[in-house]
């Protein structure tokens, strides 16, 4: 039985990685016990470990609050406005095994917790998939809505959505809630992101609306023609392959590397997409840093080049009727 005359202490959590210092250590240790408290260390522990962040979070901060709140089983939204929330020390001990182990491997958090967020929907990931971050769902919310100043299509009109290179099937699940009436094809080459992909079409319920098929890009369609084609594929060029941070190395190499100028897959995928899109459809593309590459590469092609709250030029849009005489140089 406790005095009611003395506070309880908060759980502590025993520190096992991080700081190398056991005096240090067992300070740090002593002053854990709310959500903030766990998010200092843990962002502090980040900075100095000189980890990249480069999947879902930009710094530090994020990073320790994404962590801390899969520990949490907390939604990213909800971290902050439970700063205050003590942690348990289970949980708290499972935040700085993460943190050791993500400074330790060098391996993206979202394979270490086997979640990440897009939009603000859960996906499950593993090392068979690159780790979902693309520009296209934010488009797809900007650019296709009612009210949207450039809207490239009326939702309601698309009845039928290809996304190629779907990897964990994020876009393909994204499309199917954008677009209420569309039922969605997505494709890949490598069976084992089909099987992350079909985890997360099944945890999402979208079965009878996503058909997942294996093949190299349109190779599995036949003669199947889409009101809008989706892809963020592949678009790493040589020297960028070269200079991938640790991070990148965990995830599929094919996932990244766009061969020698960074485009291999984007040209046969703006070539392949004039045969399997219907009349008055368009091509959805993401591209990186290659827009310059991609205009020396179709002089006169009339792309629409889409920005983000945190792109520039790294999306582009070119409906059917302009690919049609579009041809490379």
């Amino acid at each position: 039985m406790h005095s009611p005359t003395k506070k309880r202490r908060p759980a502590r959590a025993t520190v096992k990685s991080g700081t190398t210092n056991p005096d240090e250590a067992k300070a740090e240790a002593a002053e854990l016990a709310t959500i903030y408290d766990y998010v200092r260390l843990a962002a502090a522990r980040l900075k100095q470990g000189r980890v990249a962040f480069a999947h879902g979070t930009t710094d530090p901060v994020a990073e320790a609050a994404f962590l801390v709140g899969e520990a949490m089983r907390l939604h990213p939204d909800e971290v902050e406005v439970n700063a205050a929330r003590r942690v348990p020390k289970a949980a708290g001990q499972r935040i700085l095994d993460w943190v050791g182990q993500r400074i330790a491997t060098r391996k993206p958090a979202a394979y270490l917790v086997n979640r990440m967020y897009m939009r603000g929907l859960p996906f499950y990931v593993d090392e068979r998939v690159i780790v979902p971050r693309s520009f296209i769902g934010e488009i797809i919310d900007s650019h296709f809505g009612h009210d949207d100043v450039l809207r490239l299509r009326d939702p309601v009109t698309i009845t039928r959505v290809l996304d190629l290179c779907t990897g964990s099937g994020c876009l393909a699940i994204l499309a199917a809630r954008a677009f209420p009436n569309a039922r969605v094809d997505a494709a890949d080459l490598s069976k084992d992101a089909l099987a992350v992909a079909a985890r997360n079409v099944r945890e999402h319920g979208l079965e009878n609306r996503i058909t997942l098929l294996q093949g190299d890009l349109f190779a599995a369609l036949r003669d199947q023609h889409y009101d809008l084609i989706i892809s963020n594929p592949p678009y790493v060029d040589a020297k960028g392959m070269a200079g991938l941070p640790r991070e990148c190395l965990a995830e599929p190499r094919m996932a990244f590397d766009g061969g020698a100028d960074g485009i291999d897959l984007v040209r046969r995928i703006i070539d392949g997409a004039k045969a399997h899109l219907a009349p008055g459809g368009g091509l959805l593309c993401e591209v990186g840093r290659c827009k310059p590459v991609i205009e020396k590469a179709y002089p006169g092609a009339e792309f629409l080049w889409l920005d983000t709250e945190e792109s520039e030029g790294e999306v582009f849009w070119i409906e059917a009727a302009r690919l049609a005489d579009v041809a490379s140089a």
